[in-house]
C-alpha cells in the first residue's frame, strides 16, 4: 500500500474511459488537489473550462467489470480562501407560477476561514466582473459552519460512454449528496478495467438538494483510498458511515430516483445481510430514511440510507 501526491495536469468535464492519470494498487491512497465547478483553481486561477471539472482518472489495478471500487473519504480540506454560489433558487423546485417572480440569478462571494471552520458572505473584489453582485445586507452577519462534502465523482462506465459531469447515473457522477464527506466509504460498480475513479467538484457547505445550483464551491485537496472488492456485484453507488448503510438513486422524474435507490437498499439487505425479500420489506417499511440529493441537475439523486443498529443482529 502506498500513498500518492499526485498533481493533475489534465481535467474532465466527463466522467468515462480517458487515458488513465495515475495508476494506483489495491489499498492505496491518493492524495490529490481538485478544482472547483468552475475551473479555479487554489490560486484562483482557472485551470480547465466546463462544468465540475474532475481530477483523474486513476486506474485502480486488478479492477474489472462486475467487481466493487470501494473509495474512502480520508479527508476534504478547502485550500483557497473563497468560494461562491448562485442567489437564485432553481425554477424547477418552485411553483411555476412563482418563478416569473425572482429575479435573474447572479453570483455572490464567501469568505472561507479554515481555521475557525466557517464561511460568510462579502462583496466581491474590484474586477470581479458584473457576474457576481453584493452580499445581501440581512445576511451580513450570517456565518455558517464548514462542512466540506463531494459533489461529483465517479467510476467510467460501460461502453466507453462518457457522460457529463452535470449529471449523474449507475456511475456516479454529480450526486451533490451532502453526506459524501469524510469518513464515508463509496460503493461503485466497476465496469470497464481500472475503473477509472474520477473526482472533484468540492463544496465548502451546501444545503439539501443543491438548489441554487450550487454549494459554497471552491478549490480542495482531497485523500482517499481505493480498495478492490472482487465479484461483488452492485448496480447503483452505495455507502455507509460509521453508524448507517446508504444507496442512491440517480435518475429523473424524482419517484423513480427514489424506486432505484429503494431497490438497491432491498437488494443489499437480500444479498448481504441474509435477510429474505419479506424480512427485508418488512424492516425497510418502519425503519429507512430517505435523503435529498440533486434536484437540480438533469438526473435528480435520492438517498435511501438505514440505521446499523437495525443491522446488527442479522
Amino acid at each position: 500500500m502506498a500513498t500518492h501526491h499526485f498533481q493533475p495536469t489534465t481535467y474532465y468535464s466527463t466522467i468515462g474511459s480517458h487515458p488513465p492519470a495515475l495508476h494506483i494498487a489495491d489499498g492505496d491512497t491518493v492524495v490529490t488537489p481538485t478544482l472547483d465547478a468552475g475551473g479555479w483553481d487554489a490560486h484562483g486561477e482557472r485551470k480547465a473550462t466546463g462544468g465540475n471539472p474532475m481530477s483523474g482518472p486513476f486506474y485502480v489495478e486488478g479492477a474489472e467489470s462486475g467487481d466493487t471500487l470501494a473509495v474512502h473519504i480520508d479527508r476534504l480540506t478547502c485550500n483557497r480562501d473563497w468560494g461562491w454560489t448562485y442567489n437564485q433558487i432553481a425554477p424547477n423546485v418552485l411553483d411555476p407560477a412563482y418563478v416569473r417572480e425572482i429575479p435573474a440569478g447572479k453570483l455572490v462571494r464567501w469568505a472561507i476561514d479554515a481555521a475557525a471552520g466557517t464561511v460568510r458572505l462579502v462583496d466581491p473584489p474590484e474586477g470581479a466582473g458584473d457576474r457576481f453582485t453584493t452580499a445581501p445586507d440581512a445576511l451580513r452577519d450570517l456565518v455558517l459552519p464548514i462542512e466540506p462534502m463531494i459533489g461529483c465523482f465517479g467510476v467510467a462506465p460501460a461502453g466507453g460512454e462518457a457522460i457529463s459531469t452535470a449529471t449523474s447515473a449507475h456511475h456516479g457522477g454529480n450526486m451533490d449528496y451532502r453526506g459524501f464527506t469524510e469518513g464515508v466509504t463509496v460503493y461503485l460498480p466497476v465496469a470497464v478495467p481500472g475503473a477509472l475513479f474520477h473526482l472533484g467538484d468540492g463544496h465548502a457547505i451546501q444545503g439539501d438538494g443543491e438548489i441554487v445550483g450550487t454549494g459554497v464551491e471552491t478549490s480542495f485537496e482531497m485523500q482517499f483510498t481505493v480498495h478492490v472488492e472482487k465479484g461483488r456485484t452492485i448496480r447503483w453507488p452505495r455507502g455507509e458511515n460509521a453508524t448507517e448503510i446508504f444507496t442512491t438513486g440517480n435518475c429523473r422524474p424524482l419517484d423513480q430516483a427514489v424506486q432505484h435507490a429503494t431497490t438497491e437498499m432491498h437488494r443489499w439487505l437480500v444479498a448481504e445481510y441474509g435477510m429474505d425479500a419479506a424480512a427485508a420489506s418488512t424492516l425497510m417499511g418502519q425503519v429507512v430514511r430517505y435523503d435529498l440529493g440533486n434536484i437540480f441537475d438533469p438526473a435528480y439523486t435520492m438517498v435511501c440510507k438505514m440505521s446499523k443498529r437495525w443491522l446488527s443482529n442479522t
